[in-house]
């Protein structure tokens, strides 16, 4: 599939506001979102995916010490209507929720920055979102656990998650997110993290369903880098992978 998966996704979001603490731990000095894999920082590799699926318009929300980043969507946006937010957040729930109201009134495809996947990979999960019921949510999800803490989801032969969270599953969450142009309003009292908004969203009974993808890295540290440039993730903008 090349260009635009249907009219229903129209926008895109990208979470690039962590500070990358591990990854200065293991001597990367530049924000997060500006970590070189095979030579392109995560933020065009990102950017990258939603111009091979035809997403023209795209909120990113960074830090306020991400200068870096700043500057090089400043120079580095073409094709992409970009809406950039600068602010520093209390945690990865308060991120999503301030991208997720921009996109707010059309279908959104939300990534966190340090998702690595195959361009192919990406294509599929546009795709097959717009299978599922128009007011799912949808997450991406893999086999290949790479995360200090993982999020474990298990899902129907239909693709329903009717579980997440515990210490074992089927499958993790991969960093990418479907919404429905509908939000789903969630409790009053905020959440500590993204993950608990997800959880509660499954345990409430909402339509969210998963789509498998193939390996996916979350890159946390040096040795993330290091395996998804062995793997032979991002060395081009189409690049399928290993």
């Amino acid at each position: 599939m090349t260009g635009a998966p249907a009219s229903r996704a129209l926008r895109g979001g990208v979470i690039a506001a962590g500070h990358g603490t591990r990854l200065r731990a293991d001597g990367y000095r530049m924000s997060k979102a500006m970590t070189p894999v095979a030579g392109r920082p995560l933020i065009e590799h990102a950017l990258d995916r939603f111009r091979a699926v035809g997403l023209r318009r795209a909120t990113v929300i960074i830090n306020e010490g991400s200068e870096d980043c700043r500057q090089w969507l400043s120079e580095h946006g073409e094709g992409i209507d970009l809406d950039v937010i600068v602010r520093t957040t209390p945690s990865s729930y308060a991120s999503f929720g301030l991208v997720a109201a921009r996109l707010a009134g059309a279908p959104a495809i939300i990534t966190t920055v340090d998702a690595i996947m195959p361009v192919d990979a990406f294509r599929h999960f546009a795709t097959s979102a717009l299978s599922f019921p128009e007011d799912a949510v949808v997450l991406g999800l893999t086999r290949h656990v790479d995360d200090d803490n993982p999020l474990w989801a298990t899902m129907d032969a239909d693709g329903r998650i009717r579980r997440l969270g515990g210490d074992r599953g089927s499958h993790v969450t991969a960093g990418l997110y479907a919404l429905p142009a509908q939000r789903i309003a969630a409790p009053t009292a905020p959440f500590a993290r993204l993950r608990d908004y997800l959880k509660w969203l499954v345990d409430e009974g909402r339509p969210v369903y998963g789509v498998v993808l193939p390996q996916v890295f979350d890159i946390d540290h040096a040795r993330d880098v290091e395996a998804a440039e062995q793997a032979g993730f991002g060395r081009a903008p189409e690049s399928a992978g290993a």
